[in-house]
């Protein structure tokens, strides 16, 4: 019987730099979809998938983020004091969703880096990652669908997803034979090859289940493209030594992250909100570009 998947890690650390100014003084993670900052689409896809406890990976200026999931005296006191009980409810369910750890990384090293300073908090567990601005919009939760990947083959999985075109050479790609629809065995992955050059269209976009030996290979790899420990080296080093498996995930995946991913992100959750759709599809109708 595999091991349970506990615990999952959130590299929160970054500058959000394709985001500035709105991320000068604001994480980018708290950055709202409609009425909730990103990280919380993540947290609670986390949950849904059966996750007991999260460590959320900060750095300086973050203090947003623990906020928001803190509990706020001072607001609580004043919605109830002011009868809004719904809005009273939704604020307490924030800070209730989950249990939640900080830790901060110093310096912005990369995502490999980031993942190592959660080691303590996994404690020789596998363990989920998740990157708050890519939000997958699933029926399923991704996070579920790759632990029943896992739970089968006791190994580290990817999510991935299909991306046609030169856009595949934004993403880390995998080379991978099927073992059956949907489901793969890596066998090398490339971190932002040319279009000409990718080995398939499957890009590993921001959910990895991953096991604990990880963590000695993260060590291990220097500093690799920007100056950065990436993850995907790594992997990459551990791939000799265990097998990796790969989910195409269903569901559509927002890269919330980007400007326009952003943007578009935005309108399609607005819409499926039965209290703003109708009207925001009727504005959207009216248009005249």
């Amino acid at each position: 019987m595999p091991q349970k998947i506990r615990k999952a890690v959130f590299p929160a650390a970054g500058l959000g730099t394709r985001f500035l100014p709105a991320t000068k003084a604001s994480p980018k993670e708290m950055l709202p979809l409609v009425d909730k900052p990103l990280i919380q689409y993540g947290v609670e896809e986390a949950v849904a998938s059966g996750i007991e406890s999260i460590i959320i990976v900060t750095g300086r200026g973050k203090s947003a983020i623990e906020d928001h999931f803190d509990i706020s005296f001072e607001l609580e006191h004043l919605l109830r004091e002011r009868g809004k009980n719904e809005l009273l409810k939704q604020a307490r369910a924030v800070s209730e969703i989950a249990r939640i750890s900080y830790v901060r990384q110093r310096e912005a090293l990369g995502l490999g880096h980031a993942i190592l300073q959660a080691r303590d908090f996994v404690e020789g567990e596998p363990f989920a990652v998740l990157l708050a601005d890519d939000i997958v919009d699933a029926e399923t939760p991704a996070l579920k669908q790759m632990m029943k990947i896992y739970e089968e083959f006791e190994a580290p999985v990817l999510g991935t997803m299909q991306i046609k075109g030169e856009a595949i050479s934004r993403f880390g790609v995998i080379d991978a034979e099927a073992v059956r629809d949907g489901v793969y065995k890596i066998k090398d992955m490339v971190e932002k090859p040319p279009f000409a050059e990718a080995p398939s269209d499957l890009a590993i976009i921001g959910r990895y289940i991953l096991t604990p030996d990880i963590f000695d290979e993260i060590e291990r790899t220097g500093a690799g493209a920007g100056g950065e420990i990436q993850i995907t080296d790594a992997m990459r080093s551990l791939l000799k030594k265990r097998p990796f498996y790969a989910v195409r995930l269903e569901g559509t995946r927002h890269d919330a992250g980007d400007k326009l991913g952003f943007l578009i992100a935005t309108v399609e959750f607005a819409l499926k909100r039965p209290d703003l759709g109708p009207e925001f599809a009727g504005y959207l109708r009216s248009l005249k570009v």
